[in-house]
């Protein structure tokens, strides 16, 4: 065996360095020994001096083994980094070459050509490798450390290699000013950066102009080893990965050191960016050559907001909606006084009214006898009709009707008038109407009604007349349509309850994951303006969400108002409250408060970390308003035929059903798409159908053999047109609208499904607002300034946030680093971004929407029931 040896110490005198050769000989020693045993021939083991920033030409074979040795001086308050570049000029894959760094307290290896493994085990060899070395941390001012790199190989033929070690000047990063390099995946970068004084929070900002190669960006503590290649990055810190854009949120709590390394990686593959694999190896361990990946990247450092920020942020948000309350206290005042005015004057009695013109007034003949009049109930005269008399016994003994027998001088004339108001109050005998009101709900029913034949008859009668009043489709019982619109609030109450608590325990799940595990692409934040608080990553975007809690309790308070109004003017008999306007059933405006304040709390709880995986958090209850709006819009003129809380809420949860189904399955899935565009279609057509006959068709085994003989009778025997012209209208749109809508997601097969479904619910109740604000001009009814300025209020407001959702500042669509192309910087005090203006406009816009509902016919409150259209 031979041995040789060049060491030469340049610290004889030093005791510790006199150790160190010493333990060199025994080390050298024991690996030739064993080298030398498992091959059977000499090892030779080669130490040099080595000097920094000068390139080494060498030989590595199996006989001989070589030591570079290095020293440099490590400062407490200066952060040198150290790089080593290893360049292979032969390649022999079969037995390659093995770089071994021994530090004081860290050993890094890597071999050459280094393998790095991608998708499904494919190989994609390096010649070329360049290493950072960690920086173990010195306890003195200034010591100098040594640290060795050995090259070894069984290879018998020998490989030429270059090695360079290096210094980086430019190690630790600066406050505020950005840094570029260029990084590859045998050649990853980091550095080094410390939090000053005053400073608890930055943002570390990533950027390039190159889309692929798709790299990853990590945040790790101050420890040796640093985990900087692809197949271990993700084993400690946070990381994501990125395309153009990356940036994660640092806090100093989180670092006891106070410092942290900034380290990036180029992956070997692009398919976690959604880029494309465009190499497939047919047999398993065939090398694929990765061609150039290299990525010029550009880091920069900024602090976070402070403190202030935060309570700037949250002032204005309380402040936004706090002031909705104040106006609308405001305007019940200016309400309350008006009618305080009105009552004043309604309560004078007019001391010129002589009894005949009272007679005249309350429309009876000269022997006190009502005339026949041709706005009786059940007739028109335009329908070619006599009094029918099933008509007139309902209309006249009937306690159930809300519909009031008037006569011709009463029609479009408003009742509110003080000599009016008298005449009628002679008339009516308030005492017998004071006792069904006060009858006990516990014993009424709906089942209890409508089972008799007669009563069927006569309600085919009724709904089936060319024109329909409200009067005409408000025959129940007040009590029990009451009782049956309120279920819609305890249902969707125990909706929200059920709904509500695996949700929140989901998300907070979901964010626990992130904290520990520190994988930011769990969630699609907008990360360039995502401020932590506590536990939670996106404060601001759930901050923003409150204004759907406060404006929805706010609108059930004013809904409740209401509420307690009209029950005081049905216990004090008012004639306006009895007989006259839109019938008020407040169940459903109950429940559109409830769904709006579920839709802010699901919001939030989806923002905690939002993905495809919980995006219908955010969009159940969005079904839901939608739906209820339209039900409350058809309430309106069709009380009695309007849905029960159980059919609505059993559909609803069908859709809600669908969209998970979409989410999860319908991306590029034909077999869903075709079947849902079916399924839209038979429900447009059903629902159209229902509509159109105000209920009054069966479906079953004989529906074929009606349409065939409806279609010869008024399509071929005789060219007749439809019968309800303005439904047919609304229908005809309607359909138009569906099947369009469905001949869209069967073509382009949109990969936001929920986003889809959420526009077919969207479209559908634009167009009937649309058709009833039409139909409600066209019926010579007017629309008053309070509820006209509401409804240019909130389409402005509904532009605007449109505009800024349209902004997408992330999406779950694509890649987490995909995703991150679209982040954008806070526009709003420094401390919300585009989405979050969205949350606070949306939530105004759609507050604005019920307070339309609610307000735009109050125009009807002094007209006779059976003066106002139904359509």
């Amino acid at each position: 065996m031979v041995f040789r040896s060049c060491w030469k110490s340049r610290h004889k005198k030093s005791r510790g360095a006199a150790v160190r050769p010493a333990a060199l000989l025994w080390f050298c020693v024991a690996q030739l020994v064993c080298s030398g045993g498992a091959l059977g021939e000499p090892k030779t083991v080669v130490q040099k001096e080595a000097e920094f920033d000068i390139t080494y030409n060498d030989t590595a074979t199996s006989v001989n083994q070589t030591i570079y040795a290095f020293n440099h001086t490590v400062s407490r308050n200066k952060s040198e980094g150290v790089r080593v570049s290893v360049d292979v000029l032969s390649q022999d894959f079969e037995s390659p070459i093995l770089f071994v760094v021994r530090q004081k307290q860290a050993v890094l290896s890597f071999q050459i050509p280094l393998i790095l493994r991608g998708l499904y085990q494919r190989k994609y060899p390096y010649n070329h490798v360049g290493r950072t070395l960690c920086q173990p941390p010195t306890l003195v001012a200034s010591e100098t450390q040594y640290f060795f790199v050995d090259v070894s190989t069984l290879s018998s033929q020998g490989t030429n290699y270059q090695l360079r070690v290096s210094r980086v000047e430019s190690f630790t990063l600066h406050t505020d000013k950005k840094f570029s390099f260029t990084a590859s995946p045998s050649q990853p970068q980091y550095f080094k950066y410390v939090f000053p004084d005053g400073v608890d929070t930055v943002i570390v900002k990533v950027n390039s102009d190159m889309t692929f190669p798709c790299s990853v960006m990590s945040i790790q503590d101050i420890q040796c080893p640093v985990y900087d290649l692809d197949n271990n990055v993700a084993f400690i810190g946070m990381y994501q990965t990125m395309t153009k854009k990356g940036a994660i949120t640092v806090q100093r709590k989180d670092f006891p050191s106070n410092s942290f390394y900034v380290v990036v990686v180029v992956k070997t593959e692009d398919e976690a960016c959604g880029g494309p694999l465009r190499f497939y190896p047919l047999l398993p361990d065939v090398l694929i050559d990765a061609g150039n990946r290299s990525k010029d990247i550009d880091v920069i450092v900024t602090p976070a907001i402070k403190l202030k920020v935060y309570v700037m942020g949250m002032l204005f948000c309380l402040g936004i909606f706090l002031s909705f309350y104040l106006l609308t206290f405001l305007v019940a005042c200016l309400e309350n006084k008006r009618l305080c005015r009105r009552k004043k004057r309604e309560c004078l009695i007019p001391a010129n009214v002589s009894p005949a013109e009272t007679a005249s007034l309350l429309g009876q003949n000269g022997d006190g006898k009502m005339p026949a009049s041709p706005y009786e109930y059940g007739s028109l005269a335009d329908n070619g009709s006599t009094l029918s008399s099933e008509a007139i016994t309902d209309s006249a003994t009937s306690t159930d009707n809300y519909g009031y027998a008037g006569q011709e001088v009463f029609k479009r004339r408003p009742i509110l008038n003080r000599v009016h108001q008298f005449a009628i109050c002679i008339e009516r005998s308030l005492d017998s109407i004071g006792r069904s009101r006060l009858e006990s709900l516990s014993s009424v029913e709906e089942d209890d009604y409508d089972t008799l034949d007669d009563i069927d008859s006569d309600k085919n009668i009724v709904r089936t007349k060319k024109f329909l009043y409200v009067a005409d489709l408000s025959r129940k019982d007040k009590r029990i349509l009451s009782k049956k619109y309120q279920i819609y609030f305890w249902n969707i109450a125990t909706i929200a309850v059920f709904y509500a608590l695996p949700v929140v325990q989901l998300v907070i799940t979901y964010q626990t994951v992130v904290n520990v595990t520190g994988n930011q692409d769990i969630c699609y934040y907008n990360f360039l303006c995502a401020h932590p608080m506590g536990a939670l990553s996106a404060f601001n975007n759930i901050l923003s969400n409150l204004g759907y809690v406060l404006l929805g309790l706010l609108f059930l308070l004013i809904v409740l108002k209401r509420d307690v109004i009209h029950q005081r003017a049905l216990l004090r008999n008012d004639l306006n409250a009895l007989e006259c306007g839109i019938p008020k059933h407040f169940g459903l405006y109950y429940a559109m408060g409830t769904a709006l304040m579920m839709e802010g709390l699901l919001s939030a709880c989806y923002h905690v970390c939002p993905n495809y995986t919980n995006f219908q958090f955010d969009t159940s209850f969005m079904y839901m308003i939608a739906g209820l709006c339209m039900l409350k819009l058809y309430q309106k003129r069709h009380p009695d035929i309007n849905a029960s809380a159980y059919t609505a809420y059993a559909c609803l949860a069908g859709v809600i059903f669908f969209s998970v189904l979409g989410v999860v399955f319908g991306k590029g899935n034909n077999v869903f798409w075709i079947v849902f565009s079916v399924i839209h279609i038979l429900a447009t057509m059903l629902l159209s159908t229902q509509l159109y006959y105000m209920g009054r068709w069966h479906l079953d085994s004989g529906i074929l053999r009606r349409i065939v003989h409806v279609i010869y009778t008024d399509c071929i025997r005789q060219c007749s047109g439809p019968m309800y012209i303005d439904r047919m209208v609304l229908l005809v749109m309607g359909n138009i609208v569906n099947w369009s809508l469905a001949a869209y997601g069967l073509i382009e097969r949109p990969n936001d499904f929920a986003s889809y479904l959420l526009a077919i619910a969207i479209c559908n109740l634009l167009l009937y607002f649309a058709f009833y604000i039409i139909m409600k001009l066209r019926s010579g009814e007017r629309i008053q300034c309070l509820p006209l300025v509401i409804i240019l209020f909130t389409a402005v407001v509904w532009g605007l946030a449109l505009y800024f959702f349209f902004q997408g500042l992330s999406t779950w669509q694509k890649t987490p680093a995909e995703s991150r192309e679209h982040n954008r910087d806070c526009i709003l005090l420094e401390f919300f971004d585009d989405h979050d203006i969205w949350h606070f406009l949306s939530s105004i816009a759609m507050f604005g929407s019920f307070l339309v509902l609610l307000t735009m016919d109050d125009d009807l409150d002094a007209v006779q029931r059976d003066k106002i259209f139904a359509f």
